[in-house]
C-alpha cells in the first residue's frame, strides 16, 4: 500500500484560506473525487477532491486553520 500525501493545490492567487469543513476523519474510505476538505477565500468557497481511492491515515489541519498552497492535508493510504 502507497502513501499519497494530499496538498493544497494552486489557490488561484489567494495568499492563504481558511479550512471551513473537514469531509472526512482518520480511518474513513474514500473514493477518487469524493470531497476531503472544503476552503474558503473571500471570493469564493472550493472542495478539495481526493486525487484516488483509499483510506484516510490521517488528517494535518482542522476546520478554522488558514493554509496555503502546498500545505499538507492530509496522507491518504491509496488502494
Amino acid at each position: 500500500m502507497a502513501i499519497e500525501i494530499v496538498t493544497i493545490p494552486d489557490l488561484g492567487g489567494a495568499e492563504s484560506v481558511e479550512v471551513i469543513e473537514l469531509c472526512v476523519s482518520v480511518g474513513d474510505s474514500v473514493e477518487q473525487e469524493e470531497s476531503l476538505v472544503v476552503l474558503e477565500s473571500d471570493k469564493a468557497s472550493m472542495d478539495i477532491p481526493s486525487p484516488e481511492g483509499g483510506e484516510v491515515v490521517s488528517i494535518s489541519v482542522a476546520e478554522g486553520d488558514e493554509v496555503k498552497e502546498g500545505d499538507v492535508i492530509l496522507e491518504l493510504s491509496a488502494s
